[in-house]
């Protein structure tokens, strides 16, 4: 992540100057009036580029669509967005959720919890407390054997 985000831009950069100085401004005799040295080319770049580049990126988050569109490719693409992610969604809310309505309809057409119901209550609140106190629940690590994409899927 620190390359891609950092050395990377920068080598970048780098490269760019240089390549642009060195085949473009070097071999026009009126560019290389307007910048006779490297120094001063770098030193040009900096002062309007940088500010240009920053004013473009403020302009594509906030004054165009074109991150929003961005966001909704992200989100269509995104397959966490159609079914329960893994972790606290899969093993401890959704459970909890579910059992919450099993509970109200059985209180509802007055029908008493089985112990296997009050076990798995059990179960879920500890789970829940486990979160409460900042800690993982399930294998984060463990890769799934399922392809994202596939039709038969567990929501």
């Amino acid at each position: 992540m620190g390359w891609a985000t950092y050395f990377a831009f920068i080598f970048a950069a780098i490269n760019t100057l240089t390549v642009t100085y060195y085949l473009a401004i070097e071999q026009a005799p009126i560019l290389k009036e307007v910048f006779p040295s490297f120094a001063i080319y770098i030193i040009f770049v900096s002062l309007i580029g940088v500010p240009l580049l920053v004013f473009i990126g403020y302009a594509h988050f906030r004054r165009t669509e074109a991150y929003g569109s961005e966001a909704e490719v992200q989100v269509e693409s995104n397959p966490y967005y159609y079914k329960l992610a893994p972790g606290w969604q899969k093993e401890v809310m959704f459970p909890t959720l579910n059992k919450l309505i099993d509970v109200l309809v059985k209180n509802n057409i007055n029908e008493k919890l089985t112990n296997e119901d009050l076990k798995e209550i059990e179960e879920l609140k500890k789970k829940m407390d486990i979160l409460l106190k900042g800690e993982m629940i399930g294998s984060p690590r463990k890769i799934s054997k399922k392809p994202i994409d596939e039709k038969n899927s567990d929501s």
